[in-house]
């Protein structure tokens, strides 16, 4: 079942990844038991999906961009309605492959968890792996190792679960060998161009044809009204680095909050599995009953070797190759008769036979994690985060009313509020009045709608005052005044007459060369080839650079039942007419295995997509999948 991660890890780390993030913000038990009601954004069969965990992916969303894209971060392309989707819909898939994989029995071996985190170049240290190393790095994620390791237990899980539907995608060697022959077809032909330079000096404007068309087009010469701003930006991840936490504040707030770091007991088991569906008839049920009494009888006479048992009799794929061994697991993450006998077990004692819905079980505890109070060292620096993020907050909420009061107050210039909250006066390019909703991200903090129609507004622009401060994005408020304006206006005709001339000389001479084209292709087609053919080339769909698509396709959609045949293609961007004469058709002789190869395997992951798209939209039939779209597109949520 490992066979695809270790033979692509690549793949597999940048999903192992995307997935642990998901259980960094919100933890393994959330996935199988979410809480919440009236404002959850999403259930997922008999589990929810909080605003609480909603909320904590989507700034781990951003905060990952902001890591990637720099300066150029634009935090309102995440204010949107259809990245909160995006992100509700990731948080749903993944819902669902985890209960998919619980429901299968899918596991992950120690060794390979161990393999997975040995073999991390960020671990190694002189191409060792450090201890120390993962340690630092999983406290950065304000973690210790224990979780961390059953967070990535379950990421393996899951993989497991993808990559069996992955592997499905299969596309024939037949099915591949009828697209490679299509695709390597070759046909030769010979071109002819007219190009529109060819009948310039034929074509003949009237008098009046430059006037007339500027006269009948006149919103084609209009310049749109314009204007540049000057702006300042009050936020609250300005806010956070103005924001100081002393280490008797962390402290503070460690003693008054330590049941939010209390670890919970986890307990490590073996166990012995032989599987029968609940829904099973009787009979079966009771075979399988006998079966596992004779397995715990042999337990019973050689406990010593259990593993050796689990081995040879364990029907749970995931841990029996493993001697059964599950790892370390808390409350709420097995199925509930399974886990009131391990919870009520002593170490190292060996159960009776436990049934659940997944058959009989033989359960060994084989270790005891007390519950206990994670250190201050080890949650520093989420606490920190948290009190500066408070701090950063109570500020925001502070200076947001003088901000906005400020510059009502003072509305001649934006200096004041810029002194005051300390924030730099910028400048903008010049703004259209009218631009289209899906530009407005280009625009960054003046992207907004209603800034920029404060911005064109009469008070703004005549009188020269300051706008309202306007909230583009949630904890974000923008003022502007307009510093410079440009009116709309229509230019003048002396200024664009050459341009309008030659626009029409160049639509005529194009029309002039259709034409010519048109009429020699119907006399080769009457059967009269009289024309001085050259630049014979050899093209298929698979190596078609010599021509431009339009021709390509008139080409290889031709009717060549008879030869030579010929075709004519009107050519973009005013580049004339060509017509193609087709003097020979050369079927693919001999398969290249190796192009082969490379293209049965682009169909196979292509194949692999579509299945696993739909296996998912089946996983949400199944699971019963719904998203509050409401709550979801509220920016105030």
């Amino acid at each position: 079942m490992f066979d695809a991660v270790r033979n692509n890890k690549r793949i597999v780390q940048g999903f192992l990844f995307l997935i642990a993030i998901s259980f960094t913000l919100f933890g393994v038990d959330s996935y199988v038991r979410g809480t919440g009601a009236g404002t959850d954004v999403a259930t997922v069969g008999d589990g929810k999906i909080t605003q609480q965990q909603f909320q904590q992916s989507l700034r781990g969303q951003m905060d990952r961009a902001r890591q990637q894209m720099g300066p150029s971060f634009k935090q309102e392309l995440f204010d949107t309605p259809e990245m909160r989707l995006a992100v509700v819909n990731s948080l749903v898939d993944q819902r669902l492959l985890l209960l998919e994989a619980y429901k299968g029995r899918l596991g992950a071996s120690n060794d390979m968890l161990v393999d997975i985190i040995s073999n991390m170049p960020s671990l190694k240290e002189n191409g060792q792996f450090s201890q120390s190393r993962y340690e630092a790095a999983v406290r950065a994620q304000g973690m210790s190792t224990e979780p961390f390791e059953a967070q990535l237990r379950q990421a393996l899980t899951m993989q497991q679960l993808v990559g069996a539907v992955a592997d499905t995608g299969i596309v024939s060697a037949t099915s591949t060998a009828m697209m490679l022959r299509i695709q390597s077809e070759e046909r030769q032909v010979a071109e002819i161009r007219y190009a529109p330079e060819q009948f310039a000096s034929e074509v003949k404007l009237a008098d009046d044809a430059a006037r007339r068309f500027y006269d009948e087009n006149q919103k084609l010469f209009q310049t749109p009204e314009l204007v540049r701003a000057e702006f300042v930006v009050l936020s609250l991840d300005n806010l956070l680095s103005q924001v100081a936490v002393s280490d008797s504040e962390v402290k503070q707030w460690y003693e008054s909050h330590k049941d939010r770091y209390q670890q919970a007991e986890e307990r490590r088991a073996s166990h012995i599995l032989i599987t029968v569906n609940a829904s099973a008839p009787d009979a079966e049920k009771a075979k399988a009953k006998a079966k596992a009494e004779e397995v715990l009888k042999e337990v019973q006479k050689t406990p010593a070797k259990f593993a050796e048992l689990a081995k040879k009799h364990s029907q749970d794929p995931g841990s029996a190759v493993n001697g059964g061994d599950l790892g370390f697991f808390g409350r709420g993450m097995m199925v509930k008769p399974f886990e009131e006998s391990v919870f009520s077990q002593k170490d190292g004692q060996i159960s009776g036979l436990v049934q659940s819905d997944f058959g009989f079980h033989i359960i060994k505890l084989t270790g005891i994690k007390a519950a206990k109070l994670k250190p201050l060292e080890e949650v520093r620096a989420e606490i920190e985060g948290e009190l500066k993020r408070q701090g950063a907050q109570r500020r925001y909420v502070e200076a947001a009313e003088a901000f906005t009061n400020m510059v009502y107050e003072q509305s001649e210039s934006l200096n004041p509020v810029a002194e005051k909250f300390k924030l730099q006066l910028q400048q903008s390019k010049f703004l259209p009045k009218e631009i289209p909703a899906q530009a407005l991200p280009s625009l960054g903090p003046l992207g907004n709608e209603k800034l920029l129609a404060a911005l064109f507004s009469e008070d703004a622009i005549k009188n020269k005052r300051n706008t309202d401060a306007v909230e583009v994005v949630q904890n974000t408020l923008v003022a502007a005044r307009v510093a410079e304006h440009k009116p709309a206006a229509i230019r003048a005709f002396d200024t664009v007459r050459a341009d309008i001339e030659t626009m029409l000389k160049s639509k005529e001479a194009s029309a002039l060369a259709k034409r010519r084209g048109d009429d020699r292709l119907a006399e080769l087609k009457s059967g009269s080839d009289k024309l001085n053919w050259a630049l014979v080339k050899n093209v298929s769909r698979l190596q078609g650079k010599q021509v431009v698509p339009e021709a390509l396709r008139a080409i290889f959609r031709a009717d060549i039942q008879k030869l030579p045949a010929y075709v004519g293609v009107e050519l973009p961007s005013n580049g004339g007419y060509a017509l193609y004469k087709i003097m020979a058709v050369k079927p693919l002789d001999k398969l290249d295995e190796s192009k082969q190869r490379v293209l049965q395997n682009d169909y196979t992951a292509m194949a692999a997509q579509e299945d696993f798209a739909a296996y998912l939209a089946g996983l949400r039939q199944r699971y019963k999948v719904e998203i509050n779209k409401a709550v979801v597109e509220s920016k105030d949520r």
